[in-house]
């Protein structure tokens, strides 16, 4: 339990780090000149680098673990906070976003393997401690924005480095643990994987079918999500005539509802199995966002503190379910599903700035509000805990 609330509090604080580059664009936005198309950019650099080195880490780790590579990736984070916190030109801010994405990239996966190390076969519940951090670090950053960044300006950035120092500090006592039990990690790694291999059964082609269901509703997910994380504030401040700060306020309620979501989820599926919560997670969006665009500030936040406990439910699930479809491949499978996601979340957000400069900010809430009906597709994926 150490190692996993030690895991679960370094990806609060990463995760609060990354949450305030999104945090940054009203204030970038209005400070450099920026379109939504450049926004949307921002976000791209940072999710390309996260998403495209995440499955090569996880890959790499499972052949040969690195534990010291934790510490390491935080570093880059680090440095990509106190270049965004002096950073005077557009270039620069593309580089800052893009260097927290290698150090993101480095620590998803390789601290999801160590979780499930730790879990005692409480997958779940682990990857939902985990990500519990993780979503409320996400949820903290845009309040720090608008209580510490918005009134004090860029520099103040430099602050949150101070946070990354400290998971640099955690995450080293959590790589000599990791050190130091490498043949009791084999031993259950062997003793996890081999019968799994054996209960399920499946044909590649299957397994691959499967693989490709749940990377396109990771797709429904988080293109979702990015419409939230990127382009909530903007809506907010067009439609109803928000300050920044009281924008950034709904923001953070939202996510504080992803992080309780986030959760509730594994825990849940622990009981009744991963497909259900799938099933319930990403088809039950689908009232709340087709609402939504067409709802008043009030019910605007409701609804999207309901979208936020429902949809992020489904991640933890996601990523135990995709664990156990391909058993001895911890690493790369989660490099794959965080790396996806990271990559989805920033080329959606490229994509739908394009469209919130061509038609108007509203019209990407009245797209994406349809998303959710992919979640149908959750009906092809094989009942391997009920063939288990």
């Amino acid at each position: 339990m150490s190692i996993l609330f030690s895991l679960s509090l370094c990806h609060f604080l990463n995760d609060m780090n990354q949450s305030l580059v999104p945090a940054l664009y009203p204030i970038l936005k209005d400070a450099y000149a920026l379109d939504f198309a450049q926004i949307g950019m921002i976000t791209l650099a940072f999710q390309l680098t996260a998403s495209l080195l995440q499955p090569v880490v996880g890959l790499i780790t499972d052949r040969r673990p690195q534990p010291f590579s934790l510490p390491i990736g935080m570093a880059s984070s680090l440095i990509g906070l106190l270049l965004l916190s002096v950073a005077t030109s557009y270039p620069v801010i593309l580089l800052s976003a893009a260097l927290v994405g290698i150090g993101s990239s480095v620590f998803h996966p390789e601290a999801s393997r160590v979780a499930r190390m730790a879990s005692g076969g409480r997958y779940g519940f682990a990857q939902s401690l985990f990500q519990l951090g993780g979503s409320g670090g996400s949820a903290m950053g845009p309040l720090l924005a608008a209580f510490i960044v918005a009134p004090r300006g860029q520099s103040s950035i430099a602050w949150f480095s101070l946070a990354a120092l400290l998971a640099m500090m955690l995450l080293t006592n959590v790589s000599f643990w990791y050190a130091r039990h490498p043949a009791m990690v084999a031993r259950r790694s062997k003793r996890a994987a081999a019968p799994a291999a054996v209960r399920l059964s499946l044909s590649r082609r299957r397994v691959i079918a499967a693989f490709a269901v749940l990377m396109v509703l990771l797709f429904s997910k988080n293109v979702y999500t990015a419409s939230l994380t990127s382009y909530y504030t903007f809506y907010l401040i067009h439609k109803f005539g928000l300050s920044v700060h009281d924008a950034q306020l709904m923001l953070f309620l939202y996510l504080g509802s992803v992080a309780i979501g986030t959760f509730i989820g594994g825990p849940i599926g622990d009981r009744i199995g991963r497909k259900p919560v799938i099933w319930v997670s990403i088809l039950g969006t689908l009232p709340f966002a087709l609402v939504l665009p067409y709802a008043g500030l009030v019910w605007t936040g409701l609804l999207t503190v309901a979208i936020g406990l429902v949809l992020a439910s489904a991640f933890s699930a996601i990523v135990v379910y995709a664990q156990e479809l391909l058993p001895g491949n911890v690493g790369m499978v989660a490099g794959m599903v965080f790396g996806f996601s990271f990559g989805l979340g920033g080329l959606g957000a490229a994509a739908l700035g394009h469209i919130a400069d061509a038609a108007g900010i509203d019209t990407v809430y009245k797209l994406c509000s349809f998303l959710p009906v992919i979640g149908l597709l959750t009906a092809f994926l094989p009942n391997i805990e009920k063939r288990a």
